[in-house]
């Protein structure tokens, strides 16, 4: 079992910056692959990034390189995506997950935070 608890949600002004955290429980976290998933009022939700604990697969939205960057932290069951240059398009709620294997698919996705709230506005 896999618990996800998630924080950093937020109003930020368009250009502005947030950093989201997701802290895991579970003794299996470092062998999994994290992600990021988001989504907007009326919308589907959508892969935003995802990365193996070993770093060797890693992959971003492409709407968000150059923005967003994923980061985990294993030794304290965390991962964090560190937002930058925000738009009002990245307004949505945003889901961190954890998969066995390295996916940018919904369905691969077996534990899933609470979604944290990302408004995007000035």
């Amino acid at each position: 079992q896999v618990r996800l608890v998630e924080s950093g949600g937020g109003l930020v002004q368009p250009g502005g910056s947030l950093r989201l955290s997701c802290v895991a429980s579970g003794r299996t976290f470092s062998r999994r692959t994290m992600g990021w998933f988001r989504q907007a009022p009326g919308k589907e939700r959508e892969f935003v990034a995802a990365k193996t604990s070993s770093g060797d697969r890693l992959d971003y939205l492409e709407s968000v390189k150059g923005r967003f960057t994923i980061v985990r932290d294993d030794a304290e069951n965390t991962v964090f995506l560190s937002m930058n240059s925000l738009e009002p398009d990245d307004t949505a709620v945003y889901y961190c997950a954890s998969a066995n294997y390295f996916s940018t698919q919904e369905r691969d996705y077996d534990y899933w935070g609470q979604g944290s709230q990302v408004t995007v506005s000035s």
